[in-house]
């Protein structure tokens, strides 16, 4: 599936609630189902900065992809953590580097989220992101 289609189902599941209350439970949901990131993979290099909880993030490549794995200590943004590796795993560091954020404004999520927890999401983002450079650098250095 391409990160465009993930993106349109996102979007699709978002549509069916009513209110932001049942989005924001569908958020922690979404959290719970993240599965959680070994202790030894939650070192302080895997941190997100700029999140104000922790959010952990690793990232390998298997192949020409990117398995992406997060963790966090608080639900909401373990979250928004699962929503983003659900988009930006098993995709090729081009495909994630190419992609848009645009369904966080079609799903209404800035409207939501506090300032705070806005810059947490794009600090994710970038993170995904920087991951997706750095691998491409190395496959091009190796290619």
């Amino acid at each position: 599936m391409t990160i465009e289609e993930i993106q349109n189902e996102i979007i699709e599941e978002f549509s069916f609630f009513e209110n932001w209350e049942e989005r924001y439970e569908y958020l922690i949901e979404l959290g719970k189902s993240l599965k959680s990131l070994p202790d030894e993979k939650k070192s302080d290099d895997k941190i997100i900065k700029g999140c104000q909880s922790t959010v952990w993030l690793d990232a390998k490549m298997e192949g020409d992809k990117i398995v992406f794995q997060a963790d966090s200590d608080a639900i909401l943004p373990k979250g928004l953590a699962a929503l983003l590796v659900r988009m930006y795993n098993h995709q090729n560091p081009k495909a994630i580097l190419d992609s848009d954020t645009e369904f966080i404004e079609k799903i209404g999520l800035q409207e939501f989220l506090s300032p705070t927890r806005a810059n947490g999401l794009l600090a994710m983002i970038k993170q995904f992101k920087f991951y997706a450079i750095a691998f491409q650098a190395k496959t091009q250095k190796n290619g």
